[in-house]
């Protein structure tokens, strides 16, 4: 090894979390160790924002200040979950660089040789969980796997232990002689009878399940033919999978031309380096379907990984302002050409609100409520872009299409309630109007950092539901300029959806390329609490949002004369309701009126229809 003096005082941290542990490394910029920590487990999907703080601090308080900070934390997907842990390191770690990631990244950079360079690289990874990683010439990484134990795992240590488990089962059941197998996992969770396993199964968490894979392969080297059938299944799992990563990346939709090409694919996780027999099976299955290939375990614990890029951290912040901690990547860095020639009213302060922290209660009840009476006068300032929206949506519908809101915030929020209400307000499927939000559900009822700024989110939420030309997708950004919202317009924009810009800034210069179909911008004035468009913007909004899906129904005819004759009676209220509507229409009594919604299965409608024939 080359030493450098200079790179001798460089502290280089890496902190690799999985489901299992955290480790901690701290290397010199000669990549020689420093100091070498392990805590517990920290997949960010089941740390809370507190959570991943205290876990980072405990790991801080035991180490040295680095100069730079690598960390991947299984979970660590969309660029918010890289936000969330940019956020925290910067508390514990003020104006260090920071390079935030996945777990899978982390590892794939241990596997990197930069004395020389190295043939294309696939991860495979099988512990606890399972996945496979890849990144291609172009940036852009790959994903396959890493779901968790619920949704797939397929290979992983988990994996292995619940097969082991249902095939003992199964075997007993068919045969009515508890295997060998079925005898070892006995004796390994110190239980009596086959029976115990159930409660067992019940309350086991996901690293007991998997500890059963320690089982599985004991009685695999005692030639157990169950135990072979388990991990020979678990091996093409693993293959298949390490084999779609490549061809995805590599490939260019050309299977035949990509197995040709030389790729090394990289063993890694406690499975596959404790269990030299199970890797080369897995490599076996892997040359069967990428002949060329080069399979080989990982030479170095995967942490390296996390220091290495901590190094590119380090490398950044000498281009950018020293206290960044955003690392580049192609998809997430993308900007979107959204600008406002002034400032946008909803970040402006109110001049007669000025002093309303020292306004009487009356007063400021006062102010608020005259405040909210000009707010529809300036919608209808925009009817003629609100009637051609509504247009737009009932031609959607009427061709087979859906309305989608798309917000961050009070907009998403506003959006999810409207969508929620037309099922049971006019009797829609549940998949007509449909809200997104940025941060998804838990946005609903807290703020999830950082997520109207990820644009690629956006983008991906409107290509995971399905958005096509026939759909209709109404943005809602109070100011005008959320990454989260652009995104998604730009993505259903180049699906050929119909697409419409709702926000109260009409300063806005928008790139012609992103222009949407319908752009509303009612100028609703300043906040009175400045900057809380919770208030004025989202009256304003709640207002437009009536309309678009009101007026939409009423022209598809599931409005006779003002009354919903297509509610969905769910309760006591509802169905008096229904009872007086029918009386109405149908110009006859209660009791014939309820008669005849009982025989037509509480459809207003149906109900409707069948007295008039009488």
């Amino acid at each position: 090894m080359v030493i450098y003096p200079n790179r001798s005082r460089e502290k280089l941290l890496g902190i690799e979390g999985g489901a299992t542990r955290t480790v901690a490394l701290l290397a010199d910029g000669n990549g020689r160790t420093l100091h070498r920590l392990e805590a517990g487990p920290a997949n960010l999907k089941f740390l809370t924002d507190a959570q991943l703080l205290r876990h980072l601090r405990s790991l801080a308080a035991a180490l040295p200040r680095p100069d730079a900070v690598g960390v991947g934390l299984a979970g660590a997907w969309a660029e918010t979950d890289c936000h969330r842990i940019r956020i925290a390191a910067a508390k514990v770690w003020p104006r260090v660089p920071c390079y935030a990631t996945n777990d899978l990244e982390a590892a794939l950079a241990a596997a990197a040789d930069r004395r020389k360079r190295p043939l294309p690289q696939v991860l495979i990874v099988s512990g606890t969980g399972s996945g496979c990683y890849a990144t291609g010439p172009g940036g852009q990484s790959v994903k396959i796997g890493a779901w968790g134990h619920v949704l797939g795992d397929l290979g992983s240590g988990y994996d292995i232990g619940r097969r082991a488990l249902q095939a003992v089962a199964h075997c007993y059941d068919r045969t009515g002689t508890w295997p060998k197998l079925g005898q070892l996992i006995l004796a390994a969770l110190q239980l009596n009878d086959p029976n115990d396993l159930i409660g067992w199964a019940q309350t086991a968490n996901k690293t007991e399940v998997a500890g059963l894979a320690v089982v599985v392969f004991s009685a695999w080297q005692r030639r157990d033919n169950v135990a072979a059938g388990i991990l020979e299944e678990a091996a093409k799992c693993l293959a298949q999978a390490g084999a779609t990563c490549a061809h995805r990346v590599f490939g260019g939709g050309r299977l035949r031309e990509a197995n040709k090409l030389r790729i090394q694919f990289v063993l890694a996780g406690s499975v596959l380096l404790k269990q030299p027999r199970f890797a080369w099976r897995v490599g076996r299955e892997l040359l069967k379907l990428w002949p060329t290939a080069r399979v080989t375990p990982l030479r170095r614990e995967s942490v390296w990984g996390a220091v290495e890029l901590a190094r590119k951290a380090a490398a950044q912040s000498t281009v950018r302002a020293p206290h960044s901690t955003e690392h580049a990547t192609a998809k997430i860095k993308r900007s979107l050409t959204v600008q406002s020639a002034r400032l946008s009213p909803t970040e402006q302060r109110h001049p007669r609100s000025t002093n309303l922290d020292k306004m009487s209660l009356a007063q400021a009840i006062r102010l608020m409520l005259t405040e909210d009476t000009r707010v529809p006068m300036q919608v209808l300032a925009e009817r003629r872009g609100i009637e051609q929206a509504i247009r737009a949506i009932v031609r959607s519908f009427r061709r087979g299409g859906r309305l989608f809101y798309v917000g961050a915030g009070t907009s998403g929020r506003l959006g999810v309630l409207d969508a929620s209400e037309c099922p049971p307000t006019f009797r829609t499927p549940p998949e007509l109007v449909q809200g997104i939000i940025a941060g998804g559900q838990t946005a609903l009822w807290r703020s999830v950092e950082g997520a109207e700024d990820d644009v690629a989110a956006g983008e991906g939420a409107i290509e995971f539901r399905g958005v096509t030309a026939r759909d209709v997708v109404v943005g809602i950004a109070a100011s005008g300029t959320t990454p989260f919202v652009w995104g998604a317009l730009d993505e259903a924009k180049r699906r050929r959806a119909t697409t419409v810009l709702l926000c109260f800034n009409p300063f806005l210069k928008i790139h012609r390329r992103l222009r949407p179909t319908i752009a509303l911008a009612p100028n609703v004035g300043p906040e009175l609490l400045t900057g809380s468009t919770r208030l004025k913007a989202g009256t304003a909004t709640k207002l437009i949002l009536n309309l678009f899906t009101t007026l939409a129904m009423v022209r598809l005819g599931k409005v006779m004369s003002n009354l919903m004759v297509d509610l969905n009676p769910a309760n006591a209220k509802l169905r008096d309701r229904a009872v007086r509507m029918v009386e109405a229409l149908a110009d006859s009594d209660s009791a014939a009126a309820r008669a005849g919604l009982e025989r037509s299965g509480w459809v207003v409608r149906k109900a409707v229809e069948r007295l008039k024939r009488k």
